[in-house]
């Protein structure tokens, strides 16, 4: 299956489609703000999300998107593409996660912006770029994961969106895929911070070892224990109850 490609002129216009304000970025992926990038990342603004790759672990620190109504749809299904953006050695290749979901990883390709968030956009393809991939244990991908990200989108309605930053941790960096063949990283656990326009918003931290039976409302933290500085964002329990907590 083949899907629009970026020209350099277009992805040029992609890396800079945002406005930069006191040392972080702004864009319609992210509008309180985004997550200030380290700084040997790159930042990738497409047309569904924006995201910061970060060269050491081959993966995206964060991942930021809106989850607006008018883009579900059916699934397309998965077509896995690197990112023609972004420098191929900054990210995992396809042929990287060979063998890792019969591994003891147990690891599915897990989405950072959902796919089926996207699936009604044309530009759905930009979800199954490695760059927005990682590798997630599956009882987490197929489980607690999936229940909070079809919360989310449960939660909005027609001009009524929600936004998401999200990404991995890593504590564990003796964890690696059996089939990569550079230096990476797997990450030991994801975060994901829900908000709306106000700024009113809620996080949580689901680790690789959850049970795929477990409630994602158990893992809810402070806006203080995320990894990232939650630009304008503010706990908020109206939000973690649209989410069914």
């Amino acid at each position: 299956m083949s899907h629009f490609k970026l020209d350099t002129k277009t992805a040029l216009s992609a890396l800079l489609a945002s406005t930069s304000i006191a040392g972080t970025s702004v864009s319609v992926h992210c509008p309180l703000g985004c997550p200030v990038s380290a700084t040997n990342n790159t930042e990738f603004f497409g047309h569904i999300y924006a995201l910061s790759m970060n060269p050491n672990t081959k993966l995206a620190d964060w991942v930021a998107y809106e989850v607006d109504s008018t883009n579900f749809g059916v699934s397309p299904g998965r077509d896995w593409n690197n990112n023609p953006a972004l420098s191929p050695d900054m990210t995992l290749e396809p042929d990287d996660y060979k063998g890792a979901s019969s591994s003891n990883l147990q690891s599915d390709r897990g989405h950072q912006a959902p796919l089926a968030t996207f699936a009604g956009s044309k530009y759905w393809y930009e979800a199954n770029y490695l760059s927005n991939i990682t590798p997630q244990d599956r009882d987490l991908n197929q489980g607690p994961w999936k229940a909070l990200e079809d919360s989310v989108r449960n939660a909005v309605s027609f001009r009524d969106s929600l936004w998401v930053i999200t990404g991995p941790t890593f504590e564990n960096s003796e964890l690696k895929l059996p089939g990569a063949d550079e230096p990476h990283s797997v990450p030991s656990a994801y975060y994901k911070v829900v908000y709306d326009i106000k700024g009113h918003g809620a996080a949580f931290m689901l680790p690789q070892t959850i049970s795929r039976k477990d409630n994602f409302c158990d893992f809810q933290i402070s806006m203080s224990d995320l990894p990232i500085e939650a630009l304008n964002i503010t706990s908020d329990s109206q939000i973690a109850q649209r989410l069914g907590c």
